[in-house]
C-alpha cells in the first residue's frame, strides 16, 4: 500500500529577533490511508508545523512534503489551493464556526466553493451531520451548541467535502472526557468507513487508545513508531 503523505528529510526554523528554533530536524515519516495516526507529544515539539508542511499551509526549509503524490512546494499558489480545496479537510481546536450559521449553514458553505448547486450542498451537510449524530441539531448555531457538538460541526463541515486527507490539530484538548472521546472515535470511524488518511496532533493522551497508529515526537524528531492494538485488529479483518 501506497503513503498518501509523505515527509522527506523535513527542515523547519523560525528566527523571532536574533534567536532561531529549529523546529523540525531532518524529519521523515509516511503515512497512509484508511488510518488514523496520531502524532503525540509535548506542547512546542514541532507536531502542529509538520501538520501545517504536511497541508501545505507552511513550506518547509528543505526536504519535501508530498500528499497524494504531489510535491506541494512544486505546486504555485493557485493550484496548492485548488489541490487543498478538492482533497483536504481540517478539524482545529477552536471549531472556527461562524456565530450566525446553523449547523447545516456551517457544513453546506465550503461545499459552494466545489461548484455543487444549494440543494446538493444542504443534502451532503445534513448527511455528514447525521452522519456524527447531529441529525437532531441541524437547525442550531454554536451558541446553541455544547464544546462536543461544535467540534462534531467542525468534522461534519470537513468531512462534507469527502476529502482524501483530514487533518486534525488539537481536536479533543478543548473538550472533557466523555466529549473527546466522541470525537476521537468519530475521526477513527471516518478513516475506516471512507477510506480516508486521518492525520491528528495532539498532546491529549486520551487519544492514543484510539489511534491506528501512534508516532511519538519531541524536539523536532520521531522518537518511536508504533501500531495500536486497534490497527491489530482492524488488520486482521481485512
Amino acid at each position: 500500500m501506497s503513503a498518501t503523505l509523505i515527509a522527506d528529510s523535513l527542515c523547519k526554523s523560525f528566527v523571532t529577533g536574533k534567536l532561531r528554533t529549529d523546529v523540525l530536524r531532518g524529519l521523515s515519516i509516511e503515512v497512509f490511508a484508511r488510518e488514523l495516526t496520531l502524532i503525540s507529544g509535548p506542547s512546542g515539539c514541532g507536531k502542529s508545523t509538520l501538520l501545517a508542511i504536511l497541508s501545505g499551509l507552511l513550506r518547509p526549509d528543505s526536504g519535501r512534503a508530498l500528499a497524494l503524490g504531489e510535491d506541494l512546494a512544486g505546486l504555485k499558489p493557485t493550484a496548492l489551493e485548488h489541490f487543498r480545496l478538492r482533497h483536504t479537510g481540517f478539524v482545529f481546536q477552536g471549531f472556527n464556526l461562524f456565530p450566525a450559521l446553523t449547523a447545516i449553514e456551517q457544513v453546506a458553505l465550503p461545499l459552494g466553493y466545489l461548484g455543487l448547486a444549494n440543494d446538493v450542498a444542504r443534502e451532503r451537510a445534513r448527511a455528514a451531520l447525521d452522519e456524527v449524530g447531529l441529525a437532531s441539531r441541524v437547525h442550531l448555531r454554536p451558541a446553541e451548541l455544547s464544546g462536543g457538538e461544535k467540534q462534531r460541526v467542525a468534522i461534519a463541515r470537513a468531512l462534507a467535502k469527502e476529502p482524501q486527507l483530514l487533518f486534525a490539530d488539537e481536536p479533543t484538548s478543548a473538550l472533557d472526557a466523555g466529549n473527546g472521546q466522541i470525537v476521537i472515535d468519530t475521526l477513527h470511524r471516518i478513516a475506516r468507513t471512507h477510506g480516508a488518511t486521518v492525520l491528528c496532533v495532539s498532546h491529549d493522551q486520551r487519544l492514543i487508545a484510539y489511534a491506528d497508529r501512534v508516532l511519538a515526537m519531541e524536539d523536532g524528531k520521531i522518537l518511536s513508531d508504533r501500531r495500536t492494538h486497534t490497527a491489530t485488529a482492524k488488520e486482521v479483518l481485512r
